[in-house]
Protein backbone atom coordinates (compact mmCIF):
# COMPACT_ATOMS: atom_id res chain seq x y z
CA UNK A 1 0.00 0.00 0.00
CA UNK A 2 1.50 3.63 -0.72
CA UNK A 3 2.11 6.36 1.26
CA UNK A 4 -1.23 8.12 0.44
CA UNK A 5 -3.52 5.40 1.04
CA UNK A 6 -2.03 4.59 4.26
CA UNK A 7 -2.70 8.34 5.61
CA UNK A 8 -6.26 7.87 4.60
CA UNK A 9 -7.09 4.72 6.00
CA UNK A 10 -5.33 5.61 9.28
CA UNK A 11 -6.69 9.17 9.72
CA UNK A 12 -10.32 7.25 8.62
CA UNK A 13 -9.65 5.48 12.13
CA UNK A 14 -9.35 8.45 14.02
CA UNK A 15 -12.60 9.70 12.28
CA UNK A 16 -13.97 7.05 13.40
CA UNK A 17 -12.99 6.73 17.35
CA UNK A 18 -13.26 10.88 17.64
CA UNK A 19 -16.56 11.04 16.74
CA UNK A 20 -18.02 7.97 18.91
CA UNK A 21 -15.88 9.87 21.54
CA UNK A 22 -17.55 12.90 21.13
CA UNK A 23 -20.78 11.90 21.16
CA UNK A 24 -20.27 9.48 24.65
CA UNK A 25 -18.74 12.82 26.04
CA UNK A 26 -21.44 15.72 25.01
CA UNK A 27 -24.06 13.19 26.77
CA UNK A 28 -21.64 12.67 29.78
CA UNK A 29 -21.24 16.23 30.03
CA UNK A 30 -24.37 17.55 29.73
CA UNK A 31 -25.97 14.97 32.28
CA UNK A 32 -23.44 15.76 34.47
CA UNK A 33 -23.11 19.58 33.70
CA UNK A 34 -19.04 18.92 33.42
CA UNK A 35 -17.76 21.92 31.70
CA UNK A 36 -14.16 20.14 31.31
CA UNK A 37 -15.98 16.75 29.91
CA UNK A 38 -17.87 19.17 27.35
CA UNK A 39 -14.53 20.73 26.59
CA UNK A 40 -12.70 17.24 26.08
CA UNK A 41 -15.64 16.39 23.67
CA UNK A 42 -15.65 19.82 21.30
CA UNK A 43 -11.52 18.90 21.34
CA UNK A 44 -12.21 15.40 19.74
CA UNK A 45 -14.80 17.08 17.61
CA UNK A 46 -11.35 19.15 16.62
CA UNK A 47 -8.94 16.00 16.31
CA UNK A 48 -11.83 14.11 14.08
CA UNK A 49 -11.62 17.88 11.52
CA UNK A 50 -8.01 17.75 11.46
CA UNK A 51 -8.16 14.04 10.37
CA UNK A 52 -10.90 15.10 7.45
CA UNK A 53 -8.52 18.39 6.59
CA UNK A 54 -5.19 15.20 6.75
CA UNK A 55 -6.84 13.24 4.06
CA UNK A 56 -8.10 16.39 1.90
CA UNK A 57 -4.41 17.65 1.98
CA UNK A 58 -2.94 14.55 1.11
CA UNK A 59 -5.07 14.24 -1.88
CA UNK A 60 -3.91 17.38 -3.02
CA UNK A 61 -0.11 17.08 -2.16
CA UNK A 62 -0.29 13.56 -4.85
CA UNK A 63 -1.83 15.88 -7.83
CA UNK A 64 1.38 15.20 -10.80
CA UNK A 65 3.85 17.79 -11.40
CA UNK A 66 2.48 20.52 -14.13
CA UNK A 67 4.37 22.99 -16.33
CA UNK A 68 3.27 25.78 -12.90
CA UNK A 69 4.31 24.31 -10.57
CA UNK A 70 6.82 21.44 -11.84
CA UNK A 71 8.19 19.74 -8.12
CA UNK A 72 4.41 18.76 -7.71
CA UNK A 73 2.48 19.65 -4.81
CA UNK A 74 3.89 17.79 -2.22
CA UNK A 75 4.37 20.59 0.31
CA UNK A 76 0.84 20.97 0.61
CA UNK A 77 1.12 18.51 2.98
CA UNK A 78 2.76 20.62 5.35
CA UNK A 79 0.21 23.40 4.87
CA UNK A 80 -2.46 21.00 5.73
CA UNK A 81 -0.28 20.39 9.47
CA UNK A 82 -0.03 24.06 9.97
CA UNK A 83 -4.01 24.43 9.47
CA UNK A 84 -4.46 21.28 11.68
CA UNK A 85 -2.66 22.70 14.42
CA UNK A 86 -4.59 26.56 13.82
CA UNK A 87 -7.80 24.39 14.76
CA UNK A 88 -5.81 23.19 17.90
CA UNK A 89 -4.64 26.71 18.60
CA UNK A 90 -8.14 28.04 17.81
CA UNK A 91 -9.93 25.27 19.98
CA UNK A 92 -7.72 25.81 22.95
CA UNK A 93 -8.66 29.25 23.18
CA UNK A 94 -12.33 28.59 22.82
CA UNK A 95 -11.93 26.49 25.76
CA UNK A 96 -9.75 28.76 27.72
CA UNK A 97 -12.70 31.86 27.12
CA UNK A 98 -15.57 29.21 28.00
CA UNK A 99 -13.22 28.22 31.14
CA UNK A 100 -13.03 31.72 32.33
CA UNK A 101 -16.42 32.43 32.29
CA UNK A 102 -17.05 28.95 34.13
CA UNK A 103 -14.81 30.40 37.13
CA UNK A 104 -17.05 33.59 36.86
CA UNK A 105 -20.36 31.79 37.17
CA UNK A 106 -19.70 28.06 38.60
CA UNK A 107 -22.44 25.51 38.39
CA UNK A 108 -23.01 22.36 40.21
CA UNK A 109 -21.87 19.23 38.58
CA UNK A 110 -23.93 15.76 39.03
CA UNK A 111 -21.41 12.81 38.22
CA UNK A 112 -22.24 9.20 38.83
CA UNK A 113 -20.43 5.97 38.58
CA UNK A 114 -21.86 5.77 34.84
CA UNK A 115 -19.55 9.04 33.69
CA UNK A 116 -16.42 7.93 35.55
CA UNK A 117 -16.99 4.65 33.47
CA UNK A 118 -17.22 6.50 30.41
CA UNK A 119 -14.42 9.10 31.16
CA UNK A 120 -11.94 6.15 31.61
CA UNK A 121 -12.62 4.14 27.95
CA UNK A 122 -12.25 7.59 26.39
CA UNK A 123 -8.68 7.87 28.16
CA UNK A 124 -7.49 4.12 27.22
CA UNK A 125 -9.40 4.73 23.76
CA UNK A 126 -7.30 7.74 23.30
CA UNK A 127 -4.16 6.74 24.30
CA UNK A 128 -4.45 3.24 21.95
CA UNK A 129 -5.60 5.78 19.26
CA UNK A 130 -2.84 8.27 19.75
CA UNK A 131 0.03 5.69 19.96
CA UNK A 132 -1.44 4.13 16.79
CA UNK A 133 -1.65 7.21 14.58
CA UNK A 134 1.43 8.98 15.44
CA UNK A 135 3.80 5.17 15.15
CA UNK A 136 1.99 4.95 11.40
CA UNK A 137 3.27 8.59 11.01
CA UNK A 138 6.45 7.98 11.89
CA UNK A 139 6.74 5.31 9.95
CA UNK A 140 5.97 6.59 7.09
CA UNK A 141 7.31 10.32 8.00
CA UNK A 142 3.46 12.01 7.97
CA UNK A 143 4.32 14.95 10.05
CA UNK A 144 0.12 15.43 10.09
CA UNK A 145 -0.35 12.19 11.61
CA UNK A 146 2.36 12.38 13.65
CA UNK A 147 0.93 15.63 15.32
CA UNK A 148 -2.08 13.80 15.61
CA UNK A 149 -1.55 11.40 17.31
CA UNK A 150 0.72 13.40 19.98
CA UNK A 151 -2.41 15.16 20.00
CA UNK A 152 -4.52 12.01 21.09
CA UNK A 153 -2.20 10.93 23.40
CA UNK A 154 -1.86 14.14 25.48
CA UNK A 155 -5.70 14.65 25.33
CA UNK A 156 -5.71 11.10 27.13
CA UNK A 157 -3.48 12.94 30.10
CA UNK A 158 -5.88 15.55 30.35
CA UNK A 159 -8.76 13.61 30.52
CA UNK A 160 -6.80 12.06 33.25
CA UNK A 161 -6.93 15.22 35.02
CA UNK A 162 -10.71 15.49 34.38
CA UNK A 163 -11.16 12.38 35.77
CA UNK A 164 -9.39 13.12 39.51
CA UNK A 165 -11.35 16.43 39.51
CA UNK A 166 -14.80 14.13 38.89
CA UNK A 167 -13.52 11.93 41.85
CA UNK A 168 -12.61 14.55 44.01
CA UNK A 169 -16.37 16.26 43.71
CA UNK A 170 -17.76 13.15 44.34
CA UNK A 171 -15.80 12.45 47.29
CA UNK A 172 -15.73 15.86 48.95
CA UNK A 173 -18.49 18.27 46.99
CA UNK A 174 -15.26 20.48 45.89
CA UNK A 175 -16.20 21.32 42.29
CA UNK A 176 -13.12 22.23 40.47
CA UNK A 177 -14.11 21.51 36.60
CA UNK A 178 -13.90 25.45 36.02
CA UNK A 179 -10.41 25.12 37.08
CA UNK A 180 -9.39 21.97 35.04
CA UNK A 181 -11.03 23.39 32.00
CA UNK A 182 -8.44 26.40 32.29
CA UNK A 183 -5.83 23.55 32.61
CA UNK A 184 -6.73 21.93 29.96
CA UNK A 185 -7.04 24.91 27.82
CA UNK A 186 -3.83 26.38 28.58
CA UNK A 187 -1.83 22.88 27.57
CA UNK A 188 -4.69 22.74 23.97
CA UNK A 189 -2.83 26.31 22.95
CA UNK A 190 0.96 25.33 24.22
CA UNK A 191 0.01 22.13 21.82
CA UNK A 192 -1.44 24.00 18.89
CA UNK A 193 1.56 26.24 18.74
CA UNK A 194 4.19 23.26 18.71
CA UNK A 195 2.20 21.59 16.00
CA UNK A 196 2.44 24.87 14.30
CA UNK A 197 6.18 25.39 14.18
CA UNK A 198 7.26 21.99 12.82
CA UNK A 199 5.49 22.61 9.45
CA UNK A 200 6.26 26.51 9.71
CA UNK A 201 10.24 25.19 9.91
CA UNK A 202 9.40 22.53 6.97
CA UNK A 203 7.97 25.53 4.57
CA UNK A 204 10.64 27.86 5.38
CA UNK A 205 13.19 25.54 4.81
CA UNK A 206 15.23 23.27 7.38
CA UNK A 207 18.68 21.84 8.20
CA UNK A 208 17.72 18.22 6.74
CA UNK A 209 18.77 15.01 9.25
CA UNK A 210 22.27 14.86 9.93
CA UNK A 211 21.66 10.89 10.36
CA UNK A 212 20.31 11.06 6.70
CA UNK A 213 22.58 13.38 4.82
CA UNK A 214 25.74 11.00 6.56
CA UNK A 215 23.66 7.77 4.90
CA UNK A 216 23.73 9.63 1.20
CA UNK A 217 27.03 10.69 1.85
CA UNK A 218 27.98 7.20 2.48
CA UNK A 219 26.70 5.80 -0.39
CA UNK A 220 28.67 8.25 -2.57
CA UNK A 221 32.02 7.49 -1.05
CA UNK A 222 31.36 3.99 -1.53
CA UNK A 223 32.77 4.90 -5.06
CA UNK A 224 36.16 3.98 -5.40
CA UNK A 225 37.05 6.89 -7.65
CA UNK A 226 35.43 9.28 -5.19
CA UNK A 227 37.46 10.82 -2.80
CA UNK A 228 35.58 12.97 -1.33
CA UNK A 229 31.73 14.05 -0.99
CA UNK A 230 31.00 17.67 -0.11
CA UNK A 231 28.10 20.40 -0.67
CA UNK A 232 25.36 18.17 0.20
CA UNK A 233 22.35 20.27 -0.52
CA UNK A 234 18.91 18.24 -0.33
CA UNK A 235 15.22 20.62 -1.07
CA UNK A 236 12.42 19.24 0.47
CA UNK A 237 8.76 19.22 -2.43
CA UNK A 238 7.37 17.05 0.22
CA UNK A 239 8.29 14.52 2.42
CA UNK A 240 8.53 11.84 -0.47
CA UNK A 241 9.99 14.33 -2.92
CA UNK A 242 13.40 15.85 -2.21
CA UNK A 243 15.67 17.12 -4.74
CA UNK A 244 19.56 17.75 -4.09
CA UNK A 245 23.14 18.13 -5.67
CA UNK A 246 26.61 17.15 -4.49
CA UNK A 247 30.02 17.64 -5.51
CA UNK A 248 31.97 14.67 -5.54
CA UNK A 249 35.94 15.06 -5.89
CA UNK A 250 38.02 13.02 -8.42
CA UNK A 251 41.27 12.85 -9.83
CA UNK A 252 41.55 15.80 -12.58
CA UNK A 253 43.16 12.80 -15.06
CA UNK A 254 39.34 11.36 -15.65
CA UNK A 255 37.97 12.18 -18.41
CA UNK A 256 34.77 13.67 -19.45
CA UNK A 257 33.46 10.02 -20.54
CA UNK A 258 34.28 8.66 -17.14
CA UNK A 259 33.25 11.03 -15.12
CA UNK A 260 30.04 11.17 -16.88
CA UNK A 261 29.17 7.13 -15.97
CA UNK A 262 30.87 7.57 -12.65
CA UNK A 263 27.85 10.92 -12.28
CA UNK A 264 25.33 8.50 -13.28
CA UNK A 265 26.12 5.65 -11.36
CA UNK A 266 25.64 7.95 -8.33
CA UNK A 267 22.40 9.38 -9.29
CA UNK A 268 21.10 5.62 -9.58
CA UNK A 269 22.83 4.52 -6.46
CA UNK A 270 21.47 7.64 -4.26
CA UNK A 271 17.55 7.71 -6.02
CA UNK A 272 17.90 3.21 -5.37
CA UNK A 273 19.03 3.49 -1.42
CA UNK A 274 17.35 6.70 -0.73
CA UNK A 275 14.39 8.10 -2.88
CA UNK A 276 16.61 11.05 -3.45
CA UNK A 277 17.22 12.52 -6.78
CA UNK A 278 20.85 13.60 -6.99
CA UNK A 279 22.61 16.11 -9.46
CA UNK A 280 26.32 15.68 -9.08
CA UNK A 281 28.83 18.27 -9.80
CA UNK A 282 32.85 17.63 -9.79
CA UNK A 283 35.83 19.05 -8.15
CA UNK A 284 38.97 18.12 -10.03
CA UNK A 285 41.61 16.89 -7.66
CA UNK A 286 45.67 16.25 -7.94
CA UNK A 287 47.75 15.60 -5.07
CA UNK A 288 50.63 13.94 -7.32
CA UNK A 289 53.99 15.82 -6.43
CA UNK A 290 55.31 17.44 -2.69
CA UNK A 291 54.34 21.10 -3.55
CA UNK A 292 51.00 20.20 -4.38
CA UNK A 293 50.40 18.27 -0.80
CA UNK A 294 52.11 21.16 1.36
CA UNK A 295 49.57 23.67 -0.23
CA UNK A 296 47.08 21.48 1.39
CA UNK A 297 48.35 21.14 4.89
CA UNK A 298 49.31 24.65 4.59
CA UNK A 299 45.44 25.45 3.90
CA UNK A 300 44.68 22.83 6.50
CA UNK A 301 46.62 24.55 9.27
CA UNK A 302 45.18 27.54 7.91
CA UNK A 303 41.91 26.63 8.75
CA UNK A 304 42.77 24.88 12.18
CA UNK A 305 43.98 28.45 13.74
CA UNK A 306 40.74 30.13 12.75
CA UNK A 307 37.80 28.36 14.61
CA UNK A 308 35.13 30.20 11.91
CA UNK A 309 36.47 28.01 9.04
CA UNK A 310 34.73 24.75 9.36
CA UNK A 311 36.48 23.12 6.55
CA UNK A 312 37.96 23.44 3.61
CA UNK A 313 37.80 21.10 0.42
CA UNK A 314 38.13 21.54 -3.34
CA UNK A 315 41.40 22.67 -3.50
CA UNK A 316 43.35 22.34 -6.88
CA UNK A 317 46.87 23.79 -7.64
CA UNK A 318 47.32 25.08 -11.20
CA UNK A 319 51.13 25.15 -11.41
CA UNK A 320 50.87 26.21 -14.78
CA UNK A 321 48.75 29.12 -14.46
CA UNK A 322 49.87 29.69 -11.26
CA UNK A 323 46.47 29.77 -9.54
CA UNK A 324 45.33 27.83 -6.45
CA UNK A 325 40.98 27.40 -5.58
CA UNK A 326 39.24 26.08 -2.96
CA UNK A 327 36.58 26.52 -0.82
CA UNK A 328 36.53 27.65 2.46
CA UNK A 329 33.11 26.08 4.96
CA UNK A 330 32.22 29.50 7.16
CA UNK A 331 30.43 29.79 10.33
CA UNK A 332 27.01 31.55 9.90
CA UNK A 333 28.54 33.42 12.67
CA UNK A 334 31.53 35.00 11.01
CA UNK A 335 32.46 38.13 8.97
CA UNK A 336 32.56 36.02 5.66
CA UNK A 337 34.34 38.74 3.23
CA UNK A 338 36.55 39.12 6.23
CA UNK A 339 37.99 35.53 6.04
CA UNK A 340 37.97 34.78 2.50
CA UNK A 341 40.45 38.08 2.07
CA UNK A 342 42.17 37.58 4.92
CA UNK A 343 42.69 33.89 3.88
CA UNK A 344 43.95 34.71 0.53
CA UNK A 345 46.26 37.45 2.04
CA UNK A 346 47.91 35.12 3.85
CA UNK A 347 47.49 32.26 1.21
CA UNK A 348 49.02 34.90 -1.71
CA UNK A 349 52.17 35.69 1.17
CA UNK A 350 52.96 32.48 1.23
CA UNK A 351 53.03 31.50 -2.36
CA UNK A 352 54.37 34.65 -4.11
CA UNK A 353 53.08 34.80 -8.01
CA UNK A 354 50.33 32.53 -7.34
CA UNK A 355 46.39 33.93 -7.47
CA UNK A 356 44.56 32.64 -5.03
CA UNK A 357 40.63 32.03 -5.34
CA UNK A 358 38.75 30.99 -2.23
CA UNK A 359 35.34 30.82 -2.00
CA UNK A 360 32.40 30.41 -0.01
CA UNK A 361 30.67 27.69 1.08
CA UNK A 362 27.94 26.69 3.65
CA UNK A 363 27.34 23.48 5.31
CA UNK A 364 23.85 23.04 4.31
CA UNK A 365 23.63 19.87 5.69
CA UNK A 366 25.46 17.86 8.21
Amino acid sequence: MDRGKIIVRTSIIAIVVNFLLVGFKLVVGSVTGSIAIILDAVNNMGDALSSIITILGTKLSQKKADRKHPYGYGRIEYLTTAIVAAIVLAAGMTAAKESVVAIMNPQETNYNTASLVIIIVGIFVKIICGKYVKGVGEKIHASALIASGSDSTFDAVLSTGTLVAAIISLASGLNLEAIIGAIISIFIIKTGLEMLLEPLGSIIGERVDSDFSAEIKRTVLKFSAVRGAYDLVLHNYGPSQIIGSVNVEVDDKMTARQIHKLSKRIMYAVYNAHGVVLNVGVYASNEENEFEREVKAYLGNIAKDNPMILQTHGLYVDQEEKMISFDLVIDFKADVKEIILETRKIMEKKYEGYKVYPAYDVFYSD
